[in-house]
């Protein structure tokens, strides 16, 4: 008689032996093939969907970073850091802090010739660009605040097609905001708009709607002048030292300017880009898992036509002393290993497939390449998806064995 503690060696060989043993009927090895390639080709399709997610927002990411700040710091009440200049000079005073500029961002209203559009102006002081990689996504003429001879703008590329305005061109763009202060007069009623004309000196595009279609840079004493503000700033913008830890640096500033002020980093700046890439991710992990739930569905049909095959071998068992409970367990451990195996396998897959994208780039975007920020699948893996699938695939396999072990009570019972 074999006791118990023997069969918890011999269980998982004898788990093996039914998987790998040709069978008596060849249905039952080719629905066992089609069960372990659904999990397989299931698990690898997991793999690199949630892999071309994380490369999507990766780009996305990178791109906005080229004109947000590291840092961005303004006032949690109102509109306005109204003491902006004193709190410029703390913040430098800072020992990570690199550079720290005022910044002024309001709508206005934008003409040029006959044509005109409600805009977003960003005033910014004349080195913005050293805070910003703004230079590196200028697609016609330069970037420039000032020079001897006049003061600029740099348009967005959807200003720059709405009023139809180029850098060489010699007409000036004009830029109106309304008065914060004072009474408007009937008579004369563009007395209150505060107005200012300047020349475009290039035109940026991100290939983000979000930067593209309005925004306009403008010098900060322009943008004061138009929305009527002294010392103020709408934000202070931050970059760190190279060697700088941001969580740390932001930590400090947080203990010395106090809760007054807002401090985020890129990622908080764009928590909503960030968060809309995130469900989209997870839904399209959920459509993926739903489809491994009825590939498992093999698995288990796979397992109930094993157990009727092998009548003759659960009856041997039986016979050498084996326990009901012993004899599903063997069951259990087969559908453990079609499930571990099929992860496994298909976990491999998925990555050698990342890798090829990564390397070869065969999947191309549709699309005139030159409107493409990227021309083929980005493609990036993130270990902590790997463990989440690993954890999808073990939930699955639990499932089934609750499941066999139901079918393997009600056979054994009869």
């Amino acid at each position: 008689m074999i006791t118990g503690k023997d069969y918890v060696m011999i269980i998982p060989k004898i788990a093996y032996r039914y998987i790998v043993s040709r069978k008596a009927h060849s249905a039952v090895n080719i629905i066992s093939i089609i069960s372990m390639l659904g999990v397989i080709v299931t698990t690898a399709a997991l793999v690199c969907v949630l892999s071309v997610f994380n490369g999507f927002r990766g780009v996305i990411m990178d791109r906005l970073a080229k004109l947000d700040p590291p840092i961005s710091i303004t006032a949690t009440q109102g509109k306005v850091i109204n003491n902006a200049d004193s709190l410029l000079k703390i913040i430098n005073a800072i020992p990570d802090v690199k550079l720290a500029m005022p910044v002024v961002m309001d709508n206005a209203l934008a003409i040029f010739a006959e044509y005109q559009m409600p805009v977003r102006l960003k005033g910014v002081p004349d080195d913005y660009n050293s805070l910003t990689a703004i230079d590196s996504v200028i697609v016609d003429g330069l970037w420039s605040m000032h020079d001897q001879v006049s003061s600029y703008v740099v348009v967005g590329v959807g200003p720059a097609l709405k009023l139809h305005v180029r850098p060489e061109y010699l007409l000036m763009l004009q830029l109106y905001a309304p008065q914060r202060q004072g009474r408007i007069n009937l008579a004369n009623p563009m007395g209150a708009f505060t107005s200012d004309s300047l020349f475009v000196a290039g035109i940026f595009q991100l290939q983000q709607n979000s930067y593209d279609s309005d925004l306009i840079y403008v010098p900060i004493n322009v943008a004061r002048k138009l929305f009527d503000y002294d010392t103020q700033a709408t934000a202070i913008e931050v970059a760190l030292k190279a060697e700088a830890n941001e969580q740390k640096a932001m930590q400090q500033m947080a203990q010395i300017l106090g809760p007054d002020y807002s401090i985020k980093n890129r990622l908080m700046q764009q928590a909503t880009a960030y968060r809309l890439v995130n469900i989209e991710k997870w839904m399209a992990f959920l459509l993926m898992a739903f489809i491994l739930i009825i590939a498992t569905f093999n698995v288990i049909s796979t397992l109930s036509l094993l157990i009727i095959e092998k009548d003759e071998s659960i009856a041997t068992l039986r016979n050498l002393g084996a326990t009901n409970k012993q004899l599903t367990r063997i069951f259990v451990a087969v559908g453990w290993f079609i499930a571990l195996a099929g992860a496994i396998m298909g976990v491999i897959l998925g990555l050698l497939l990342c890798l090829g994208q990564q390397t070869f780039g065969w999947l191309k975007l549709n699309g005139d390449p030159s409107n493409l920020i990227v021309h083929t699948y980005p493609v990036t893996v993130i270990w902590t998806d790997i463990i989440v699938v690993f954890a999808l695939v073990a939930a699955i396999g639990a499932l089934t064995s609750l499941v066999i072990t139901l079918i393997m009570h009600r056979r054994l019972s009869q």
